[in-house]
């Protein structure tokens, strides 16, 4: 019963965050499975760095870097680089919080969306595109499990923006203890395949996490589903910055 309990959450959170058809009856309900987000981005990050580890035996670091991206995108659907997008076109030009809020809804991309989304795909290219086969693999495991855990750090302790959406939805009937379990799970992977370097990499999560969210309090009042996807990206983004820069004082992973 609690197997089946499992694989159902994990079923439904990585249908919900991908683009997979795993077909899971009540898909639409996500609440229940939110705590198992990092679990999902461990297989994300996982697919991701096959690739990446792959092909970096074939082509130079650059080009396996790009695949890499490819991949996970395109596994995500670019679910969580579309609310990048969207905050950026609302912060950058709403005047207002009725405003933002109008932008928000509007599923067409302008010029700060577009430039949000060049410069964050330029930050985890170079990135990852600086490490080796290994650092590539723990990093890129390490930042899709730490991005989707910020969005279990942001719906515990955060602010929703109270209109509806799936910000809201999140909030709303949140398993508390299963959410604190599944964050504490995905920082320990962090530290399983970082090391000493999880704790930077941890701390850096933390950090942009309370600058895009006291950004989103300040702009419409609190979070919403487009707040949780952009956090999620740049926790990406400061992640594998971190590795990088572990990456050059440290040969190889703890691991290898």
């Amino acid at each position: 019963m609690v197997r089946k309990f499992v694989i159902r959450n994990l079923r439904i959170a990585l249908s919900f965050l991908t683009r997979v058809p795993f077909h899971v009856e009540g898909v639409d309900d996500v609440t229940g499975a939110t705590p198992w987000f990092p679990a999902a981005g461990l297989l994300i990050g996982g697919v991701g760095g096959a690739v990446f580890a792959a092909s970096s035996e074939v082509v130079p670091s650059g080009v396996a870097a790009a695949l890499a991206m490819v991949t996970t995108a395109l596994i995500t659907g670019a679910f969580h680089q579309d609310g990048l997008a969207d905050i950026a076109d609302a912060f950058g030009g709403g005047w207002t919080p009725e405003q933002r809020m109008a932008i928000l809804k509007d599923s067409r991309h302008g010029t700060y969306g577009v430039v949000s989304l060049v410069l964050s795909a330029l930050v985890l290219w170079s990135a990852l595109g600086s490490l080796s086969a290994a650092w590539g693999v723990a990093g890129l495991v390490a930042a899709h499990v730490l991005g989707r855990s910020a969005i279990l750090v942001t719906l515990l302790f955060a602010k929703s923006a109270g209109s509806k959406g799936l910000g809201t939805d999140y909030a709303i009937g949140l398993p508390r203890r299963a959410t604190m379990v599944g964050l504490l799970a995905g920082v320990g992977v962090g530290v399983a395949v970082l090391g000493v370097w999880a704790v930077p990499a941890v701390v850096a999560v933390i950090a942009s996490t309370a600058v895009v969210v006291g950004l989103a309090r300040r702009k419409i009042g609190g979070f919403s589903g487009d707040v949780l996807g952009a956090l999620e990206q740049v926790g990406e983004c400061v992640v594998l910055v971190v590795v990088s820069a572990g990456a050059l004082r440290q040969g190889a992973p703890w691991w290898r």
